[in-house]
């Protein structure tokens, strides 16, 4: 006779049901502190070692989301929220789980922005929704890239004028990698203004 199988156990609620606070841990690093948030009935709470606040969803004056990738993990994703005091916390896709990985926890991210954003919106208070970076930031940082790009073209050519084929191949491969990283980096982190009920789909894992 066979044993009877076991129910394997329920994933975690991706939104939290009424009354119960949708939650979300990371760790920046792996010898700092862990950032645990969560969503209550009075507000966004967050604590991060000793340091902790509750923040009133109207009291949220600004939210930013962006595309931050590191050389250990290309899907990184980083929320920025600050009060109408000026005060500021970060809540990131990725969490530090040794000192060789930094593991994405997209869909706790992912269902924890979104709730976020919900209870902002229901809350009716004023609140600035970005993302991507700042627009100087954004211009000036596509200003220098033009410029890399035009001084690696006029390397290209020469190598190609002077008979320089392994030089050119070099630069090719180059000029490749560099289209395919910073290239992404920047068409994900291009500037934009969104509704709290509406997240940009290419800042959100």
């Amino acid at each position: 006779m066979a044993p009877p199988s076991v129910p394997s156990p329920p994933e975690p609620a991706a939104e939290s049901d009424a009354g119960v606070d949708a939650t979300y841990t990371y760790k920046p690093s792996l010898l700092g502190s862990a950032y645990t948030f969560a969503l209550t009935p009075e507000g966004l709470s967050w604590r991060a070692g000793r340091r902790g606040a509750l923040w009133a969803y109207d009291d949220i004056a600004m939210v930013r989301m962006s595309y931050r990738p590191v050389s250990m993990q290309t899907r990184r994703y980083r929320t920025d929220i600050w009060n109408r005091h000026g005060q500021h916390v970060i809540v990131v896709s990725t969490t530090w789980r040794s000192m060789a990985l930094m593991e994405p926890q997209d869909e706790g991210y992912r269902a924890f922005v979104a709730e976020l954003h919900r209870r902002i919106a229901t809350a009716g208070g004023r609140v600035l929704c970005e993302g991507g970076l700042m627009p100087w930031v954004y211009h000036l940082a596509t200003l220098l890239l033009g410029l890399v790009a035009v001084a690696m073209i006029g390397l290209l050519v020469r190598a190609v004028a002077t008979g320089s084929m392994a030089g050119a191949l070099f630069l090719v491969a180059l000029m490749a990698l560099f289209a395919w990283q910073i290239g992404t980096f920047m068409i994900r982190n291009r500037p934009v203004r969104y509704h709290p009920e509406a997240l940009p789909a290419h800042l959100v894992p």
